[in-house]
């Protein structure tokens, strides 16, 4: 008899760091033999709101068997509409902070939430943001997201709910907003002032969206706004510094963790640089 092959649908309206790398936090090496990873998205655009719901049409012409949606603000009218389309399909929304206020409304509808603080809003005014100061600021972003283990909170999660139905179970779906603290201990530091600056990080990076929408939303004039897209910016990259330097103290102790996903999807652990991974 085969085993079971899983049909995972990721449904990706507008960008936001956490679904960067999505496909890939659940199968790195591409060599999982008992899933399939389907993904559509709208690019850049949320607006109008059929922009998110054709996409989801396709996705739905796949059958798939889980649904992961990600976007900016989960609350928005765009990603609210693919949701209503989902049915009884189990479904992980993956989003920012300022979708906690569309939780209520996920939970109703018995869909699992991943809600990161740290994901911040880039510094999306055309003055400002060009294609290289966007990809530098997601470079930086997703070096937050991974070091301070944001990126292993969803990676856990969504393993979770893979290898329940796997197993033939119903799955459990999470309701998850990620902080600091839940970050940086599924990191696992072994070293006090690694996770200290890996806080500190995951901190600094969500308050940019604090900068980066006062000066997207708030402010008109180019001399008051520009200054804190740059500033929001800077913001980011010292807390992927910071990040860096949490890692070279694991690494000159040898002692990151690394969590590789076995052909058969469930995580293998190591530390040690020449351990094997069990």
């Amino acid at each position: 008899m085969s085993e079971k092959i899983l049909k995972i649908g990721i449904l990706k309206n507008g960008t936001i760091g956490s679904s960067l790398l999505l496909a890939f936090l659940i199968d790195e090496r591409a060599e999982s033999t008992r899933i399939n990873v389907y993904e559509i998205t709208s690019g850049a655009k949320m607006h109008p709101p059929e922009m998110c719901t054709k996409t989801m049409e396709d996705l739905l012409k796949w059958s798939p068997d889980l649904i992961i949606m990600s976007s900016p603000n989960a609350a928005l009218p765009g990603p609210k509409a693919t949701r209503e389309m989902a049915g009884t399909i189990p479904t992980i929304v993956i989003s920012d902070a300022p979708a906690k206020k569309a939780v209520e409304e996920i939970k109703e509808k018995n869909m699992g939430y991943i809600l990161v603080n740290c994901d911040s809003m880039i510094g999306a005014r055309r003055p400002f943001l060009d294609p290289v100061e966007m990809s530098i600021f997601n470079s930086d972003l997703l070096k937050v997201l991974a070091i301070t283990g944001a990126l292993q909170v969803i990676a856990d999660e969504l393993n979770k709910v893979i290898m329940e139905m796997l197993d033939g179970r119903i799955p459990i779906l999470p309701q998850v907003i990620v902080d600091s603290t839940m970050a940086t201990n599924i990191a696992k530091f072994s070293n006090a002032y690694a996770r200290a600056k890996a806080i500190a990080a995951f901190e600094l990076a969500a308050s940019v969206s604090k900068v980066t929408g006062k000066a997207c939303f708030q402010l008109k004039e180019r001399s008051d706004y520009i200054p804190l897209l740059a500033a929001a910016h800077e913001m980011m990259r010292t807390a992927a510094k910071m990040c860096d330097e949490a890692r070279e103290i694991e690494k000159s102790n040898d002692t990151v963790i690394r969590r590789p996903h076995h052909a058969k999807q469930q995580f293998l652990t190591k530390i040690g640089l020449f351990d094997k991974e069990q």
